[in-house]
């Protein structure tokens, strides 16, 4: 009888050990993971500090770049790809490390068709309509045909690093014409502009996988938006000398400005 219960006890301890599990791992999967703070990479920290398939455990979806800067990183549906400064585009071993990336597990909330003329600024006015709040995250995936793409990449750094708004002066800027793809990007609410910058932060991937980059501008009419609300943030800090010796009183409104204008 004793062994019974001891039996059963033990049944029970491991059903709420695997409902607790499932419960936070579903939590996790509706959660925004980010890597450092954004205006960390603003200020020149670019040494890679969390692995690509720590990220991927996080998410499926996202964004960010890669050790040294080497380039603009995207996820889409859990396969990491870097663009180059060149512009070529190729899959990225799980082991590379990232100094700031935005990840979580897509997963659609709002849907519609976009069917008319629209240039990188209306897309925003329009999805901004869309929302229900601008006062928390969203994951944004669009698919479609663009009659015209214009992104950037950056180049590989070398220490001392300098203030990324001095690195976005020597970016290699690549347009594109009647080319399908997707993009994929967050838009950040006001309220998280001391971890990121407010507004919208987009890449883009050709159908082909051989073309993308950081959105700078577009034009499209015809175009399946996707929308994912987020009400849950997990960030991870550093654990660097060079992340701890940094000081965020020194402003680095020129670089976000920089990148949130662009």
């Amino acid at each position: 009888m004793k062994v019974f219960r001891i039996a059963i006890l033990s049944i029970v301890a491991l059903f709420i050990v695997g409902i607790t599990v499932w419960i936070q791992q579903g939590e996790d999967r509706d959660a925004l993971y980010q890597v450092s703070v954004l205006r960390g990479l603003m200020q020149g920290d670019y040494d890679g500090k969390i692995a690509l398939h720590t990220i991927r455990s996080h998410g499926d979806f996202g964004l960010g770049t890669f050790d040294r800067l080497d380039g603009e990183a995207i996820e889409l549906d859990g396969v990491f790809y870097q663009v180059k400064a060149d512009g070529k585009v190729k899959r990225v071993d799980s082991n590379v490390k990232s100094p700031f990336a935005m990840a979580t597990f897509f997963n659609s909330d709002m849907e519609f068709h976009l069917d008319q003329d629209s240039d990188y600024v209306s897309l925003q006015q329009l999805i901004d309509s869309r929302l229900p709040t601008k006062n928390i995250p969203y994951a944004i995936k669009i698919e479609g045909k663009f009659s015209y793409v214009k992104v950037r990449s950056v180049p590989e750094q070398n220490k001392p690093y300098p203030f990324l708004s001095e690195v976005i002066k020597n970016q290699s800027v690549f347009e594109f014409k009647d080319i399908e793809g997707t993009l994929i990007g967050f838009r950040m609410p006001d309220c998280m502009q001391s971890v990121n910058v407010p507004g919208y932060h987009m890449h883009f991937l050709s159908r082909d996988k051989t073309k993308g980059g950081h959105v700078l501008g577009l034009s499209l009419n015809n175009a399946v938006i996707k929308i994912d609300d987020i009400n849950r943030f997990i960030m991870e800090l550093p654990k660097s000398q060079d992340f701890y010796n940094l000081d965020f009183s020194v402003s680095a409104d020129d670089g976000l400005a920089t990148e949130k204008s662009k």
